[in-house]
């Protein structure tokens, strides 16, 4: 490349909006997408609860996991704290109308869980046996082979690319 060869080929502006769109979009998505999150928005639904009863209705969750959990959610805009003036201080906890809105998704996300629970136990006890074959009502895509002893399924060993049946 010359020296004066300096000039760009797109508007910098518009990539670098659509880079930043689509890394702001990955991290709603990671914070919504969390474990925690979920548990603890779907306890939120039920309506507004202090940390202690959030703890003893989330299970497994840390008091450190869901005290991150709850300020990342807060600064989101998704959990809306209250402080209570007095002796002990009351904090509650209770969902913004933002985070009310994503209730209705992850009810989804969850009716769908449970509705197609069964095939994916079976999918995961066939693939983990060994048979790499789906769980029942479940195809492979044309040209994906089921993974060899100690590979993964539907990559040619080695080459990262995908495999070949037949």
């Amino acid at each position: 490349m010359s020296v004066r060869h300096t000039g760009v080929t797109t508007d910098p502006a518009i990539v670098r909006d659509d880079e930043q769109m689509a890394c702001d979009v990955r991290e709603v998505l990671d914070r919504i997408g969390d474990k925690w999150t979920v548990l603890v928005i779907n306890e939120l639904a039920h309506g507004v609860r202090r940390f202690r009863q959030l703890q003893r209705d989330v299970p497994g969750i840390s008091q450190r996991m869901l005290t991150l959990t709850l300020r990342r959610l807060e600064r989101d805009g998704l959990v809306a704290r209250t402080v209570y003036p007095t002796v002990p201080a009351r904090v509650e906890y209770a969902l913004t109308p933002t985070g009310h809105s994503l209730t209705f998704v992850l009810k989804a996300v969850a009716d769908w869980a449970a509705e197609h629970r069964d095939t994916v136990i079976e999918s995961r006890a066939s693939w983990d046996s060994g048979t790499g074959t789906p769980g029942p009502g479940v195809e492979r895509p044309a040209g994906f082979a089921a993974p060899a002893p100690g590979g993964v399924a539907g990559v040619r060993s080695g080459s990262g690319l995908p495999a070949r049946s037949g």
